[in-house]
Protein backbone atom coordinates (compact mmCIF):
# COMPACT_ATOMS: atom_id res chain seq x y z
CA UNK A 1 0.00 0.00 0.00
CA UNK A 2 2.02 3.08 -1.46
CA UNK A 3 0.37 5.84 0.51
CA UNK A 4 -0.55 3.96 3.99
CA UNK A 5 2.49 6.12 5.88
CA UNK A 6 0.40 9.16 4.53
CA UNK A 7 -2.70 7.81 6.20
CA UNK A 8 -0.76 7.09 9.33
CA UNK A 9 1.78 10.34 9.70
CA UNK A 10 -0.44 12.54 12.10
CA UNK A 11 -2.62 10.00 13.24
CA UNK A 12 -2.73 10.16 17.50
CA UNK A 13 -5.21 8.74 19.85
CA UNK A 14 -6.95 10.29 22.39
CA UNK A 15 -8.65 9.09 25.20
CA UNK A 16 -12.22 10.01 25.04
CA UNK A 17 -12.39 11.38 21.69
CA UNK A 18 -14.14 10.39 18.84
CA UNK A 19 -13.00 8.84 15.53
CA UNK A 20 -14.85 8.38 12.39
CA UNK A 21 -13.49 5.22 10.74
CA UNK A 22 -13.08 3.52 7.25
CA UNK A 23 -12.40 -0.09 6.84
CA UNK A 24 -12.53 -1.41 3.90
CA UNK A 25 -12.54 -4.87 1.91
CA UNK A 26 -9.03 -6.53 0.30
CA UNK A 27 -9.41 -5.19 -2.97
CA UNK A 28 -12.66 -3.96 -2.21
CA UNK A 29 -14.40 -7.49 -2.66
CA UNK A 30 -18.22 -6.98 -1.75
CA UNK A 31 -17.98 -9.47 0.88
CA UNK A 32 -21.23 -7.60 2.66
CA UNK A 33 -23.59 -8.27 0.17
CA UNK A 34 -25.00 -11.34 2.29
CA UNK A 35 -27.09 -10.56 5.27
CA UNK A 36 -25.04 -14.24 7.35
CA UNK A 37 -22.40 -11.35 6.49
CA UNK A 38 -23.54 -8.00 7.19
CA UNK A 39 -24.93 -9.26 10.01
CA UNK A 40 -21.74 -11.03 11.58
CA UNK A 41 -20.12 -7.63 11.19
CA UNK A 42 -23.28 -5.69 13.13
CA UNK A 43 -23.20 -8.08 15.97
CA UNK A 44 -19.36 -8.27 16.04
CA UNK A 45 -19.72 -4.11 15.97
CA UNK A 46 -22.07 -4.49 19.39
CA UNK A 47 -20.01 -7.08 20.60
CA UNK A 48 -17.16 -5.42 20.22
CA UNK A 49 -18.11 -2.29 22.30
CA UNK A 50 -19.30 -3.60 24.79
CA UNK A 51 -16.08 -5.70 25.48
CA UNK A 52 -13.77 -3.16 24.31
CA UNK A 53 -15.48 0.04 26.59
CA UNK A 54 -15.62 1.94 23.49
CA UNK A 55 -19.08 3.72 22.80
CA UNK A 56 -20.46 3.19 18.98
CA UNK A 57 -21.79 5.76 17.93
CA UNK A 58 -23.08 5.12 14.45
CA UNK A 59 -22.26 2.48 11.09
CA UNK A 60 -23.20 1.47 8.31
CA UNK A 61 -22.42 -2.00 6.71
CA UNK A 62 -21.87 -1.45 3.19
CA UNK A 63 -21.16 -4.15 0.53
CA UNK A 64 -16.92 -3.63 0.24
CA UNK A 65 -16.42 -1.39 3.49
CA UNK A 66 -17.46 -0.47 6.90
CA UNK A 67 -18.02 3.04 8.24
CA UNK A 68 -18.03 3.92 12.54
CA UNK A 69 -17.72 6.39 14.48
CA UNK A 70 -16.81 5.73 18.42
CA UNK A 71 -15.75 6.83 21.10
CA UNK A 72 -11.98 6.29 22.02
CA UNK A 73 -12.84 5.24 25.97
CA UNK A 74 -9.75 3.37 26.79
CA UNK A 75 -5.91 4.05 26.92
CA UNK A 76 -5.37 1.49 24.05
CA UNK A 77 -4.57 3.40 20.99
CA UNK A 78 -7.09 3.66 17.74
CA UNK A 79 -4.51 1.07 15.26
CA UNK A 80 -4.62 -1.10 18.30
CA UNK A 81 -8.35 -0.83 18.39
CA UNK A 82 -9.12 -1.22 14.84
CA UNK A 83 -6.42 -3.83 14.26
CA UNK A 84 -7.96 -5.75 17.04
CA UNK A 85 -12.07 -5.46 15.49
CA UNK A 86 -10.22 -6.59 12.08
CA UNK A 87 -8.84 -9.69 13.26
CA UNK A 88 -11.59 -10.38 15.51
CA UNK A 89 -13.85 -9.99 12.18
CA UNK A 90 -11.77 -12.14 9.99
CA UNK A 91 -11.53 -15.13 11.88
CA UNK A 92 -15.48 -15.15 12.86
CA UNK A 93 -16.00 -14.73 8.58
CA UNK A 94 -13.81 -17.10 7.85
CA UNK A 95 -15.54 -19.28 10.39
CA UNK A 96 -18.78 -18.80 9.00
CA UNK A 97 -18.10 -18.91 5.27
CA UNK A 98 -15.55 -21.96 5.97
CA UNK A 99 -12.54 -20.15 4.22
CA UNK A 100 -9.46 -18.59 5.06
CA UNK A 101 -7.47 -15.54 4.66
CA UNK A 102 -7.32 -11.78 4.93
CA UNK A 103 -10.45 -10.09 4.55
CA UNK A 104 -9.99 -6.33 5.22
CA UNK A 105 -7.17 -4.21 3.69
CA UNK A 106 -4.08 -3.84 5.80
CA UNK A 107 -4.75 0.37 6.54
CA UNK A 108 -7.70 2.21 7.36
CA UNK A 109 -9.02 5.67 7.14
CA UNK A 110 -9.67 7.72 9.81
CA UNK A 111 -11.00 11.19 10.69
CA UNK A 112 -10.84 12.36 14.43
CA UNK A 113 -13.41 14.51 15.13
CA UNK A 114 -13.28 18.01 16.52
CA UNK A 115 -16.88 19.28 17.24
CA UNK A 116 -20.13 18.03 18.22
CA UNK A 117 -20.72 19.89 14.95
CA UNK A 118 -18.67 17.41 13.11
CA UNK A 119 -20.00 14.63 14.66
CA UNK A 120 -23.35 15.15 13.78
CA UNK A 121 -22.06 15.69 10.08
CA UNK A 122 -20.21 12.37 10.04
CA UNK A 123 -23.11 10.34 11.20
CA UNK A 124 -25.49 12.06 8.38
CA UNK A 125 -22.92 11.66 6.00
CA UNK A 126 -21.83 7.88 7.32
CA UNK A 127 -26.34 6.77 7.61
CA UNK A 128 -26.73 8.71 4.01
CA UNK A 129 -23.93 6.12 2.52
CA UNK A 130 -26.61 3.49 0.99
CA UNK A 131 -28.12 6.50 -0.64
CA UNK A 132 -25.38 7.62 -2.54
CA UNK A 133 -24.54 4.33 -3.20
CA UNK A 134 -27.76 3.86 -5.16
CA UNK A 135 -28.42 0.51 -2.58
CA UNK A 136 -31.90 1.99 -1.64
CA UNK A 137 -33.93 5.05 -2.21
CA UNK A 138 -34.47 5.49 1.41
CA UNK A 139 -32.30 5.56 4.60
CA UNK A 140 -34.65 3.53 6.73
CA UNK A 141 -34.51 0.67 3.68
CA UNK A 142 -31.42 -0.19 4.31
CA UNK A 143 -31.02 -3.03 6.93
CA UNK A 144 -27.08 -2.71 7.77
CA UNK A 145 -26.96 0.59 9.75
CA UNK A 146 -27.23 1.90 13.68
CA UNK A 147 -27.21 5.23 14.59
CA UNK A 148 -27.70 6.44 18.50
CA UNK A 149 -29.12 9.71 16.85
CA UNK A 150 -32.18 8.07 15.02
Amino acid sequence: MADSYKRRKGRCSIENHYYAVTICCISRRPLFTHFKNSHLIAQTLYEFSITQNLTTICYVVMPDHLHWIFKLTGSKPLSAVVGQFKSITTLKYNRLNQCNGAMWQANFYDHSIKSDDDLINQARYIVANPLRAKLVERVGDYPYWHCIYL
